[in-house]
C-alpha cells in the first residue's frame, strides 16, 4: 500500500512538473487587426502558424475598420502592450513611428539574414530614416483584366506581360464597336485607375509637387473616350457605375484594376451573376522606358509594438507571415500576398476559377511595385488636391494642361516651395 501511494505521489509530481513546463513554454501573441472575425486570411494565418509552432497561441484584438488608425493611435498613446499592430495606411504608420511606438526591425533583419528581395521594392514604403519599421504581407497591385471572348470575336491577339501603352490603345480601338455597345477598355472614376501608372517608373511620385508626367495618361484616356473605345467619365460617374458590374456585364474587353477584383470575379462567374465567362490577366502596360512588369499598389503590413514583452516571438511571426510560407497561406485564401515568388504564384493560380493560361499566371510575378501614394505628413492633403483637379480634368471643365498647372501650383504651395 505504501509503495502504491508513493507511486501515485511520484506520478502526480511528474504531471505537475510537465504541466508547469508546458505552461512556461506556452505563449500568447496578441495582434491588433481590423475585421478580425470576418477576414478569412487572418483565420488561415493563425491556424497555420499555431500548427507550426506548438505552444504559441495567436489572439486577435479586433478594432473597427472605419476608425482603425484613430483608435490604434489612442491605444498606443495609452501604453497598450499588444505585440503586433497591423498597418492599414502608411501615413498612420509614419505617425506611430514618429511618436516612438514602432520597433526598428533593422537588427532583426540583419541577424536573420532576412531576404527582402521578394517584396520587389514594396518594403521601402515602411522605411523611415533608414529604419525598417514594418513588413508588408499583402499587396493588391494594379493588373490588367481582359475578356478573352471579345478578343477572339474581334480577331485581336490577347494582351501580353510586356505590352506598351500604345499597343494597349491599339487593341482597345480595334475591339471597340459602339454599334454593338462593346468597349475596348474601361476606366473607373478614380485618379489611380486613370493616370497613376506614372509612379511605376520608381522615380515619379504623387507627392513631389510636379505632375507633368500625368499628361500622357490623361491624354490616353481622353483619346479613348473620344473614339468611344471606353465609356466617358461623365457617363460612368453619373450612373454610379461600379467597375465590378461594368466588366462583369461582358461588353468590356480590358480593365485596369486592383488584384482584389479576382476573388469577386471568380465568385460571381461561379454563381452566374456575371455575363463574362472567359477571362484572363496580364501585367499592366508600361511606357517604353519602364521595365515590363512594373506596376503600383497598396500595402497591408505588420508593426512590432515597442512596448511588447514578446518582441522576438513577434519578429518570428511577422518574418513568417511576410515570407514565402506565410504568403502561401495568404494566397491559398484567394488574397494577394506582398511576397513575389514562383511558389506563391503557383498557389494563387491553383485557386479554382483562376485562368489556366501561362500569361495569367506569369502576371502574378511583377518586377516592381510602387506605392500608390507614399506616406508623408501631407499625403492626405495632397491626395485631396489631386482628386479635385482630376475630377475637373475628366469632366472636361478644364484642359489637361490647366489641371496639371493647378496641381503643381497648389501642391507646391502646400509643400512650401
Amino acid at each position: 500500500m505504501k509503495k502504491l501511494c508513493a507511486l501515485l505521489l511520484a506520478v502526480m509530481m511528474l504531471t505537475s512538473i510537465v504541466s508547469l513546463s508546458l505552461a512556461e513554454d506556452s505563449k500568447t501573441l496578441t495582434i491588433v487587426a481590423w475585421d478580425a472575425n470576418t477576414t478569412g486570411y487572418l483565420t488561415a494565418q493563425k491556424e497555420a502558424y499555431e500548427a507550426a509552432h506548438p505552444g504559441v497561441t495567436i489572439e486577435y484584438i479586433d478594432v473597427s475598420s472605419q476608425d482603425y488608425d484613430t483608435k490604434v493611435a489612442a491605444m498606443l498613446a495609452g501604453g497598450d502592450t499588444s505585440d503586433i499592430f497591423m498597418v492599414k495606411d502608411i501615413p498612420a504608420l509614419l505617425n506611430w513611428y514618429e511618436a516612438g511606438y514602432a520597433e526598428n526591425l533593422n537588427d532583426y533583419i540583419a541577424a536573420a539574414n532576412y531576404d527582402l528581395n521578394g517584396f520587389v521594392g514594396m518594403e521601402v514604403n515602411y522605411k523611415f530614416n533608414d529604419e525598417q519599421v514594418a513588413l508588408p504581407f499583402r499587396s493588391d497591385f494594379e493588373i490588367l483584366f481582359y475578356n478573352k471572348d471579345l478578343f477572339d470575336e474581334a480577331g485581336v491577339a490577347y494582351p501580353t506581360n510586356d505590352m506598351s501603352w500604345e499597343e494597349y490603345k491599339e487593341k482597345a480601338l480595334a475591339i471597340a464597336d459602339p454599334s454593338k455597345d462593346i468597349y475596348g477598355t474601361h476606366y473607373h472614376t478614380w485618379l489611380s485607375t486613370a493616370v497613376n501608372y506614372t509612379v511605376a517608373d520608381g522615380v515619379n511620385t504623387l507627392v513631389d509637387g510636379e505632375y507633368s508626367d500625368l499628361a500622357y495618361f490623361y491624354q490616353l484616356v481622353q483619346d479613348l473616350e473620344d473614339a468611344e473605345a471606353c465609356m466617358a467619365y461623365n457617363e460612368v460617374s453619373a450612373a454610379g457605375l461600379h467597375y465590378s458590374g461594368a466588366f462583369g456585364n461582358g461588353n468590356i474587353a480590358m480593365m485596369p484594376m486592383g488584384y482584389w477584383y479576382v476573388a469577386t470575379l471568380i465568385t460571381n462567374i461561379e454563381n452566374g451573376s456575371y455575363n463574362v465567362k472567359n477571362w484572363g490577366l496580364a501585367a499592366m502596360p508600361t511606357k517604353e522606358d519602364v521595365k515590363a512588369g512594373s506596376t503600383f499598389g497598396n500595402l497591408t503590413g505588420t508593426m512590432i509594438n515597442k512596448a511588447s514583452a514578446n518582441k522576438d516571438l513577434a519578429w518570428d511571426y511577422i518574418a513568417w507571415l511576410s515570407g514565402e510560407e506565410g504568403s502561401k497561406v495568404t494566397a491559398s485564401t484567394g488574397n494577394r500576398p506582398a511576397w513575389v515568388s514562383e511558389g506563391v504564384a503557383d498557389v494563387m493560380s491553383a485557386v479554382e476559377g483562376f485562368p489556366a493560361d501561362e500569361v495569367s499566371k506569369a502576371s502574378l510575378l511583377p518586377t516592381y511595385v510602387a506605392i500608390e501614394i507614399p506616406g508623408t505628413a501631407l499625403s492626405s492633403q495632397i491626395s485631396n488636391i489631386l482628386n479635385e483637379e482630376h475630377s475637373a480634368i475628366m469632366t472636361r471643365e478644364i484642359s489637361i494642361e490647366e489641371g496639371i498647372e493647378n496641381m503643381n501650383e497648389r501642391v507646391q504651395e502646400l509643400l512650401g516651395e
